[in-house]
C-alpha cells in the first residue's frame, strides 16, 4: 500500500510541474480588460455602456429592433473596439492549458469558427415588463430547496467553483466545491461534487454536504452521468432509478438537464461545441417534470426525435475570430481572466445576448460560474462538471 501511495504522489507532483511549466508560456486566452499601463492615455469614458436587462430567455418573439438587451455604446466606434473586454482562445497547440487527466484540451484552427444557425422556437417563458433592473441573487430558504429552484427572473447568480486536487488520489479524482459569491469577498457553500472511482462511465455525485459525497447520504441531491465516449451527459436529481421499481419511501427520478458535445470524427480542431437541453418552463415559471421510464424517453432522445414540446435547446455561444490576435474571442464582462478551452457561455440561438450561463477560469483551480433563469444551481454546476471530464471523441 505504501508503494502505491508513493507512486500516486509522484504522479500528482509530475502533473503539477507540467501544468506550471505550460502556464508560464505566454498566450492562451487572455482577458483584454486586464490592461498593462500605457503611455497613451485612455478616455475616462472608456467603459461607459448602457445595458438593458430583461427577463429572457428568452423573448424569442422579439425582433432585433425591439431587443431591450442590446448593448448601446456611447463611444465612438474606434474607442468601442479598443476597450471591449474579451477573452481570447489561442490557436497554438503548444499554448493551450494543460489539465488533469479528466480534461483533455482542444486546439483551435487558424481559420474561422463554425457558424451556428438560428433555430426557430416557440416561446416557453412569460415575457415580463422591463421596468426592474437585474440584481445579484442570494439564497432563499434552505440550501436543499434553493439549489433545485429555477433562478428568479431578472436575477443573476454569481458563483465560484474551486477544484481540490490535494491528497493521494485527488489528482485523478478531484473534489469540486460550488459557492455563491457575496459582497466583500464573502461566499456561501452550495454544492460539492466528485467523480466516482468504480464506474463504467463518468459518474459524478453531487451533495449539499462537502464532507459526505456518498450515494446513500442524506445530503445527496443529484448526479451527472456520461455515455461511454464522454460525449453525452445527463443530470438527474436524487430520485429512484426506474430500473429499481417503485417503493413506498422513494419517488421517481427526474432528468434535470443534458449536455451533448459534438464529436470530432474528422479531426478538425476548433472551439468545443455544446448543446444543452433543459426541461421546459410552465406559465408559472416552474420546471416541467421529466420522468423517463427508460432511455428512449429522456431529454437527449426527445431532442433527437425533434420532440420539442417540453424541452429547451441551448448552445454555447460561438466565439468570434479576431484577425489581429489570431484567436477566438468571447466577452465575459470581466468574470473570466485566464485561458482555458473550458471557457463557455450558454445561450439560445434566437437570443444570443441573453447569457443563461457562463463558466471560465480565473486561477489554476478556481473558476467562475454565473447563471440566470431558467437554470437552477444544480443544473449549472453539473453542466460545469461535464466540461472537466475527458471527451475522447471530441478532441
Amino acid at each position: 500500500m505504501d508503494i502505491r501511495n508513493q507512486k500516486l504522489e509522484q504522479q500528482r507532483q509530475l502533473m503539477e510541474q507540467k501544468m506550471k511549466q505550460k502556464r508560464q508560456t505566454a498566450g492562451m486566452i487572455q482577458a483584454s480588460d486586464i490592461r498593462t499601463t500605457s503611455a497613451k492615455a485612455r478616455p475616462t469614458t472608456a467603459n461607459k455602456r448602457e445595458l438593458h436587462g430583461y427577463d429572457g430567455p428568452l423573448q424569442y418573439t422579439m425582433n432585433q429592433d425591439n431587443n431591450p438587451d442590446q448593448v448601446i455604446s456611447i463611444l465612438s466606434k474606434s474607442n468601442q473596439l479598443e476597450d471591449s473586454p474579451t477573452e481570447e482562445m489561442n490557436p497554438n497547440n503548444d499554448l493551450l492549458d494543460v489539465e488533469d487527466e479528466e480534461s483533455t484540451p482542444v486546439t483551435t484552427p487558424d481559420n474561422g469558427n463554425a457558424a451556428v444557425n438560428p433555430i426557430a422556437e416557440h416561446p416557453t417563458f412569460i415575457n415580463q415588463p422591463n421596468t426592474v433592473q437585474e440584481i445579484e441573487g442570494d439564497i432563499e430558504g434552505n440550501v436543499e430547496k434553493f439549489v433545485l429552484q429555477p433562478a428568479a427572473q431578472k436575477v443573476l447568480y454569481k458563483c465560484r467553483i474551486t477544484r481540490d486536487r490535494k491528497g493521494m488520489d485527488r489528482g485523478l479524482y478531484p473534489t469540486y466545491f460550488l459557492h455563491l459569491e457575496r459582497d466583500y469577498g464573502k461566499k456561501v457553500f452550495l454544492l460539492a461534487g466528485r467523480k466516482r472511482k468504480k464506474s463504467a462511465t463518468s459518474n459524478y455525485l453531487i451533495s449539499t454536504d462537502p464532507t459526505d459525497l456518498s450515494r446513500g447520504g442524506d445530503s445527496f441531491v443529484g448526479k451527472l452521468r456520461s455515455n461511454l465516449l464522454g460525449t453525452q451527459f445527463t443530470v438527474y436529481d436524487n430520485g429512484r432509478s426506474p430500473r429499481k421499481g417503485p417503493t413506498e419511501d422513494t419517488f421517481p427520478r427526474q432528468e434535470l438537464a443534458a449536455v451533448i458535445y459534438d464529436t470530432n470524427v474528422l479531426g478538425f480542431k476548433g472551439p468545443r461545441k455544446m448543446t444543452v437541453i433543459l426541461p421546459g418552463m410552465t406559465l408559472e415559471h416552474q420546471r416541467v417534470t421529466i420522468y423517463p421510464q427508460d432511455d428512449s424517453e429522456g431529454l437527449i432522445e426527445c431532442l433527437k426525435a425533434k420532440n420539442m414540446d417540453n424541452i429547451i435547446e441551448l448552445h454555447n455561444k460561438t466565439p468570434v475570430w479576431n484577425d489581429d490576435t489570431q484567436s477566438y474571442v468571447l466577452n465575459f464582462h470581466g468574470r473570466v481572466t485566464q485561458a482555458s478551452v473550458k471557457n463557455f457561455q450558454i445561450v439560445h440561438d434566437s437570443d444570443p445576448e441573453y447569457i443563461v450561463m457562463q463558466f471560465g477560469r480565473v486561477a489554476e483551480d478556481v473558476f467562475t460560474m454565473d447563471y440566470r433563469y431558467p437554470m437552477c444551481a444544480l443544473q449549472a454546476f453539473a453542466i460545469a462538471l461535464s466540461s472537466f471530464d475527458s471527451k475522447l471523441a471530441c478532441e
